[in-house]
């Protein structure tokens, strides 16, 4: 009579072995961001996003093992191409920034339609990152365009670098400024003319004359080296804005185990803190190297200040009324915004809900 072959398991264990109860499970995953990591929404995500989600899925067991490809700089999905990008599978996971895919987030823009409020990054992430949680339909963004939202935060506080000094609205009478997305709104009825842009066309647009300086972040205005070519920088505040944030291809989300989907979560989570206080410190420290290097900054009056919000028209109630028309929640999401600012204890120097 024949014997049977052992099994496998028998086989392992009659010579010393114990199979695993799971075998580890490879998960290969691309990363991709339209700006290199100079940025430091970029440089988080790099440095400390994925190591950290290593490091917790080696802690949870090592049930699952992620071997990431790493595609910044748009070398594998463009600028404003992000979020199609992840969703289609080009890539899994990556930086959206919402500021240049306005039409698939409208309602992410709320910031930059209400601009002068305040400077702390931290204050209005967490006031977008509550109202994602809080107001369905602006959650829900993310998933009907084929993503999870892991987390984001805002840019530090936007100024304007220019090549002419600026002391009042008056100066910018005939410039042209480079204004990226809906930033463009905070010239109007100045007299400038806005340009359109991004960081990675800042530089050369303003030193071939394309433009006449540009509205941007010090963080941002750094890593292009804006500085060099727009050696005024005014101060102007126009508040920091969240532009963005880590999001995942909903389907591979889906896929992920349960343990394995909180880690990504709670990662994302903590990445919008440290994103905050990371980038408030460098927004400081970056503005004063500007100056060593030869850039010449002063800070535009309070009068003259509250003169440049009230010449602009009422951007932030037509926005909201054209989302409204479009069967979105505008005017839910522009008073969420304003009494998120308010809560804070934030006195904006106008209240773009009301007019």
């Amino acid at each position: 009579m024949k014997r049977r072959p052992l099994a496998l398991a028998a086989l392992l264990a009659a010579a010393g072995f114990t199979a695993p109860a799971h075998a580890q499970q490879t998960l290969r995953l691309t990363a991709v961001a339209g700006h290199p990591p100079v940025f430091l929404w970029v440089k988080l995500l790099d440095e400390f996003f994925i190591p950290e989600v290593d490091k917790r899925v080696a802690a949870a067991g090592g049930k699952v093992k992620i071997e990431w490809t790493r595609a910044f700089g748009g070398t594998l999905v463009k600028l404003g191409n992000e979020s199609k990008g992840i969703a289609d599978g080009i890539a899994d996971i990556g930086f959206v920034s919402t500021i240049f895919e306005a039409p698939r987030f409208p309602m992410q823009n709320v910031s930059y339609f209400a601009p002068f409020g305040t400077d702390d990054i931290a204050t209005v992430g967490n006031i977008v990152n509550d109202m994602q949680k809080n107001i369905p339909a602006m959650g829900q963004t993310w998933t009907k365009n084929g993503l999870v939202y892991l987390g984001g935060t805002a840019l530090d506080s936007y100024h304007i670098f220019t090549t002419f000094p600026l002391k009042s609205v008056d100066d910018l009478k005939g410039k042209k400024i480079t204004a990226p997305g809906p930033s463009a709104n905070w010239i109007r009825d100045t007299g400038a003319v806005a340009v359109a842009g991004n960081l990675n066309t800042y530089y050369e647009d303003i030193k071939s004359g394309v433009s006449n300086g540009v509205v941007t972040f010090a963080t941002g205005a750094w890593g292009a080296k804006v500085y060099e070519v727009a050696p005024y920088i005014t101060k102007v505040n126009f508040g920091a804005q969240y532009a963005g944030g880590i999001a995942m291809n909903k389907g591979r989300f889906d896929k992920l185990p349960k343990d394995v989907q909180k880690i990504f979560l709670d990662v994302g989570a903590e990445y919008s803190q440290r994103f905050a206080a990371a980038q408030s410190a460098a927004a400081a420290g970056l503005l004063k190297k500007m100056e060593e290097a030869g850039a010449k900054i002063s800070e535009l009056p309070p009068a003259e200040r509250k003169r440049w919000a009230d010449t602009l028209p009422p951007v932030a109630k037509t926005w909201a009324a054209d989302l409204q028309a479009k069967g979105m929640p505008g005017d839910q999401v522009l008073h969420g915004f304003m009494d998120g600012l308010k809560k804070a204890g934030v006195q904006p120097v106008r209240d773009w809900s009301v007019k």
